[in-house]
């Protein structure tokens, strides 16, 4: 007789999608950020705001431009690896999974170890139920940025729907030691379930 395992709906805002929040040094064309010396001429704009930093200022008030935003951004070349995942999110908030999983595979071919864009692309896969990609973009994510709690969370939620319980427990424990003790209640009570399920 099978066992039904109960698992915690995770809190979408705490464990779903990280968007970048700053343009990273070094994302220009240019080495290290740094400016072409001979390069083409260039629209200055006066605000002194570039189109990413004015999409994120759009995304983070919640403006409904801030996908088209984006797109400028990525247009002008500028931040393009960002540009690609935050607009990816926009997308995956639409359920326009499709277009979400082009832009985060695009921000990949600009940045291949983009961290958030691992995250964000494996929260996709999760959401229309790909385990298998979702599991390597959590990975991928981690080995990345191992200190970032909740990709072994998310780790441990796609490892229990494989069926991969001792893993998921493994997963689940060290969310445990990385989060705040505010955050361990929902870890421990899966894991807990996890435990029982192995009897």
């Amino acid at each position: 007789m099978a066992k039904v395992i109960q698992f915690p709906v995770p809190n979408p805002e705490k464990f779903g999608f990280k968007p970048v929040r700053k343009k990273k040094p070094g994302t220009e064309p240019g080495k290290h950020g740094q400016l072409h010396l001979f390069g083409g001429a260039r629209v200055v704009n006066l605000n002194n705001l570039t189109p990413f930093e004015e999409a994120l200022i759009l995304d983070e008030q919640g403006d409904s431009r801030a996908g088209a935003q984006y797109q400028k951004a990525i247009d002008a070349g500028d931040s393009l690896a960002d540009a690609y995942c935050n607009l990816g999110i926009i997308e995956s908030g639409k359920r326009q999974y499709t277009k979400a999983i082009d832009c985060f595979t695009r921000a990949l071919k600009a940045d291949p170890r983009h961290f958030e864009v691992h995250y964000n692309l494996a929260n996709v896969y999760a959401e229309i139920g790909n385990q298998a990609l979702a599991k390597i973009h959590y990975e991928v994510s981690i080995e990345i940025e191992p200190t970032f709690p909740n990709s072994y969370f998310n780790l441990g939620i796609t490892l229990a729907m494989n069926k991969e319980i001792e893993e998921a427990i493994q997963s689940l424990l060290t969310y445990r030691k990385l989060a705040g003790k505010e955050d361990q209640g929902q870890a421990e009570d899966l894991i807990a379930s996890l435990m029982r399920s192995l009897r």
